[in-house]
């Protein structure tokens, strides 16, 4: 039996929700900078603060993503639960966001902010699978870029609407702005009524039917887990030691501790998970998520190591464009000033352009060189397109000129959205779809933790004070996920041109 086809409202309704969850991470991405700045925090210490948002999602998404595999709700279904409480969850933190008193509160803040986001997002990647037939992933991932693009524009707008408005631009020393605080506010309201409509509009498909749509069990990852022995996790611990000797020896920032608190937790989870395979006990959620760490399959590792690079350059940016814009292109460093805020509106302009831009080349530009070069190689001109943009930081002086590379960025940032997505479908059992989901995005936040933490402590000991130079970081970064992505092959059934088994 085989699932029905969707037309344009079905696959409407299933991706409208991706629309308001992307209006509070365009919100999140173009404005935290902007936020701890104007509460009074030093630029060296911003990639620390950020670490909330990997964090939660490197803890989060696999466990949600394990968790609603095995949900069932009722006339809720399957992944809409978390679509609403993360949607709920994530509403009041944006009205919360704004008001903060001080940077350990909103550094707070934005830590439930993040979790909940990706209480709501991940189940959004596996519900594409779910609903759509596979012959119509590649144009349900196109559309649910469409909306991320969409959302993505809107949320970076705001503030420059607000201020458009007449709503100050300006505030006190150790307070932020009405434009971003209102910004938030409206984010929040059209965070939940976007995922509502897809909760409202669609109705998944029960068990039986997913079992009659596909005849598949459950790969037994946890079960060949119990066959591993300790030496995997004993690296991951020593990889971990050696980072906090590291830090130690060099005295780079505290944040460093973390990235390696995180290798040597892994490493002694795997081995729990490892000893309660042995004992039978394979069915729990940590032998699980392990397991299925462990037995990834290849096309999803080779993939993986290009989201690595791909999202190490991606939260270079969000981190570090507002300082940048404002140093080099508005000629200040002062976060209370005018000029500083008028560049944090043009950030929030330009983040929306490349947005703008994702959402038209996901329907169009991306379907066209897939057709004729393939799925594969047209990523590889994506991640080319964000290299040219981040590059382009260092010969564009005028503000209005950086358009050039947000567009640049924009074919980049939809490449990124669609492609990985579009080769991968097809291949992941539907049963697991969730959790390898889910730890396909682990690929996305472990970067960002990275970045969080090293980056602060790179920019101290090399360039302090000159954030551009983490552009050319960004640049390179994307040249390795090209030579990376030269490893993936076509997945059977993409027809381009120069396509391959």
């Amino acid at each position: 039996m085989e699932k029905p086809k969707q037309g344009f409202a079905g696959l409407w309704n299933i991706s409208f929700g991706f629309f308001g969850i992307q209006i509070g991470f365009a919100l999140q991405n173009a404005n935290m900078s902007r936020i701890f700045q104007s509460l009074g925090e030093d630029i060296e210490r911003l990639p620390g603060l950020w670490v909330a948002a990997p964090l939660t999602g490197l803890l989060v998404q696999p466990i949600i993503g394990h968790m609603s595999d095995r949900t069932w709700l009722g006339r809720l279904g399957r992944r809409r639960p978390y679509f609403l409480a993360g949607a709920i969850l994530a509403a009041i933190a944006l009205f919360v966001m704004p008001e903060s008193p001080a940077i350990w509160f909103a550094a707070m803040m934005l830590w439930i902010l993040d979790a909940s986001l990706n209480i709501s997002m991940e189940p959004f990647r596996a519900f594409v699978g779910d609903m759509l037939r596979k012959d119509q992933h590649s144009v349900g991932y196109a559309v649910q870029t469409a909306f991320i693009g969409a959302g993505a524009v809107v949320g970076s707008l705001f503030p420059t609407l607000m201020e458009a408005m007449g709503v100050a631009n300006v505030a006190p020393p150790g307070q932020i702005p009405d434009t971003v605080r209102y910004a938030f506010w409206f984010g929040g309201i059209a965070l939940f009524l976007s995922v509502l409509w897809t909760v409202v509009t669609t109705d998944e498909y029960s068990p039986e039917q997913m079992a009659s749509f596909e005849r598949a069990s459950e790969a037994p990852a946890s079960r060949a887990l119990a066959s591993h022995n300790y030496g995997a996790s004993m690296l991951w611990i020593g990889a971990g030691m050696l980072v906090l000797l590291v830090q130690h020896h060099f005295a780079l920032l505290r944040e460093v501790l973390l990235l390696g608190a995180l290798l040597i937790g892994y490493g002694l989870a795997s081995m729990v998970a490892i000893a309660l395979a042995r004992r039978g006990n394979d069915k729990n959620m940590l032998s699980s998520i392990v397991g299925d760490f462990s037995g990834m399959p290849l096309l999803m590792k080779r993939l993986a190591l290009v989201q690595f690079f791909s999202w190490s350059a991606l939260f270079i940016m969000w981190i570090n464009t507002t300082p940048i814009v404002a140093q080099y292109h508005f000629g200040t460093t002062d976060a209370a000033s005018a000029a500083y805020q008028k560049a944090g509106n043009w950030v929030g302009e330009l983040f929306a352009i490349y947005n703008g831009v994702a959402a038209i080349a996901a329907l169009t530009l991306l379907p066209w060189l897939a057709r004729r070069l393939g799925q594969a190689r047209t990523h590889i001109v994506g991640l080319a397109c964000g290299a040219v943009g981040y590059a382009s930081f260092f010969v564009l002086r005028d503000p209005s000129h950086l358009i050039v590379s947000e567009i640049f960025i924009g074919i980049f940032w939809a490449s990124v959205l669609a492609m990985p997505y579009a080769i991968l479908a097809s291949s992941l059992p539907q049963a697991k779809l969730g959790i390898y989901m889910g730890l396909f995005n682990v690929f996305i936040v472990v970067p960002q933790l990275l970045v969080a933490t090293v980056m602060g402590s790179i920019m101290t000991a090399l360039f302090p004070g000159e954030p551009i130079y983490t552009m050319a970081f960004a640049a390179f970064a994307l040249l390795l996920a090209m030579i990376a992505m030269l490893r993936v092959d076509q997945p059977a059934g993409d027809h381009g041109k120069n396509s391959h088994g």
